[in-house]
């Protein structure tokens, strides 16, 4: 607003003082709009259905316990835990896939976890515990671009409060309705609303084991990514995204999700974490970028208003930290291995009902109940969040990749900047490229300028006069249909 008035200014005064004072960044570059939705993924999106959701989350608690130490034990009641859930959920996906005529290759990634496994904590292995991650892929349609990957994931595992006494006790309920077989949900309701379509490259759809014990599962996932070569791009996790219905919580908000992403890359190594000090990219890694990129598609796909609205409200509220104080979750596994990866949590979490025993007070107390239990899930907020997921599961699978070998010279003391790049892996002939620029105090993209890559399709260069030690650059690949990649920097 304050950019339009003073254009407005500065087409009544000409040159008037306050217009040659508009800096070189202002001149230069429009403002940084949403992309127009895609039909298509609209209709997808259209068809997230909280009841399917609910259904999931109720079917998920009746296994009574999803503990993972309870895959081994051989004294459950038929149908009760972690290793009937992993069937459940393998089966869920099988379903889907029929569905596609068989669209999706659903894998079982199981190992056997003890103490001495990487990724664990002390002491919650006392015993060997069989891990399953349940993985279904939708191959890429087009293939120069089906090797590149992005993902999300839900963990299937429960626990309640006797772990804190004893790892080694599995008994009781664990529902854990919230924390995580919504994210679970999230990850199944994608699945199924992202087959019938198809797109240049993969999506992963999955459900990991073994996260409260230390994100065991999703470690083994993510150095199995890591072994293989997966080109994995993006990963999405979600944790605890059940949007909490406790009575009396009028502090709740449910048109957002919080998204949590690393700054300096824990990947980094020694010299690369020297570089990003040096150079004041803390707040520019990749999975910042792909939490930026997320709240890219939030606007363009769920505005606050607005009569083009496709859907209704929604935004990412982006968490500048790898997750919350004291807490984990699986993206860091991904993390670790050097893969862009951010965390969804619903806005205000309670306490009363994660990992705790199921506790219902006498009538009359004031206490509250305990237990993540399906009634503290708001199943229309999972919905909400499932399609955020998807719409930018689908947007980054059409998207092309990234730009590569993006550099920035820096050996002429000079105020204007010059920019390359290299096109991305399999790109398009009809793609364009964003050249993007933002205030160094600016948490997201501000400006942006259109640049056409050259028609023998090599390296770009461009040159702006910008004073490139007033701003961060950026740049985003974006295909004939407006679908952006996330931006790099340089």
């Amino acid at each position: 607003m304050i950019r339009r008035q003073h254009l407005m200014l500065c087409a009544w005064l000409l040159a008037a003082p306050l217009c040659a004072a508009q800096p070189d960044f202002l001149r230069n570059g429009a403002p940084v709009s949403p992309a127009a939705p895609d039909p298509a993924i609209v209709r997808a999106l259209r068809t997230i259905d909280p009841a399917r959701i609910e259904e999931t989350i109720d079917t998920l608690v009746k296994f009574g316990t999803r503990n993972a130490l309870t895959s081994m034990e051989t004294g459950l009641p038929p149908g009760q835990g972690a290793a009937a859930a992993a069937d459940w959920i393998e089966a869920r996906f099988r379903e889907i896939s029929a569905q596609c005529n068989g669209c999706l290759e659903v894998n079982r990634d199981t190992f056997v976890a003890d103490s001495a496994s990487g990724g664990t904590r002390a002491g919650r292995i006392p015993r060997p515990a069989r891990m399953t991650n349940i993985y279904a892929i939708l191959r890429g349609a087009d293939p120069a671009q089906a090797r590149r990957m992005v993902l999300v994931t839900g963990h299937y595992d429960s626990i309640n409060s006797n772990v804190f006494k004893s790892w080694s006790d599995t008994s009781g309920a664990a529902p854990g309705a919230n924390d995580d077989a919504s994210g679970v949900a999230v990850s199944l309701e994608c699945a199924r609303a992202l087959s019938k379509l198809r797109f240049p490259a993969s999506i992963v759809f999955v459900a990991v084991d073994g996260e409260e014990e230390g994100l065991i599962g999703s470690a083994h996932l993510a150095r199995l990514a890591h072994d293989q070569g997966w080109q994995l791009e993006a990963v999405l996790n979600n944790d605890i995204v059940g949007g909490n219905t406790t009575p009396g919580d009028t502090l709740q908000l449910k048109d957002r999700v919080r998204v949590f992403s690393e700054g300096v890359p824990v990947a980094a190594t020694e010299e690369e974490a020297r570089r990003i000090r040096a150079r004041g990219e803390e707040n520019d890694s990749p999975s910042r970028e792909l939490a930026r990129a997320i709240a890219d598609t939030a606007r363009g796909y769920f505005p606050a208003s607005g009569a083009a609205a496709p859907l209704e409200a929604f935004s990412a509220f982006l968490v500048f930290r790898p997750d919350r104080y004291g807490r984990g979750g699986d993206h860091s596994s991904f993390n670790d291995e050097g893969f862009a990866a951010v965390r969804f949590t619903e806005w205000r979490e309670d306490y009363n009902h994660q990992h705790q025993n199921v506790v219902f007070p006498p009538a009359g107390s004031s206490a509250p109940i305990l237990g993540d239990l399906p009634r503290f899930v708001d199943f229309h907020y999972v919905a909400r969040v499932a399609r955020l997921n998807a719409a930018t599961l689908a947007t980054l699978a059409s998207a092309p990749g990234e730009p590569q070998k993006f550099t920035m010279e820096t050996g002429r003391q000079e105020t204007a900047t010059t920019l390359h790049w290299d096109a991305p892996d399999g790109a398009p002939a009809t793609m364009r490229y964003e050249l993007l620029w933002r205030e160094t105090s600016a948490p997201d993209w501000q400006y942006v300028q259109t640049v056409q890559p050259p028609a023998s399709g090599g390296a770009v260069t461009a040159t702006l006069p910008v004073s490139k030690d007033n701003v961060v650059f950026g740049v985003r690949s974006v295909d004939a249909a407006g679908h952006r990649s996330p931006a790099v920097t340089p």
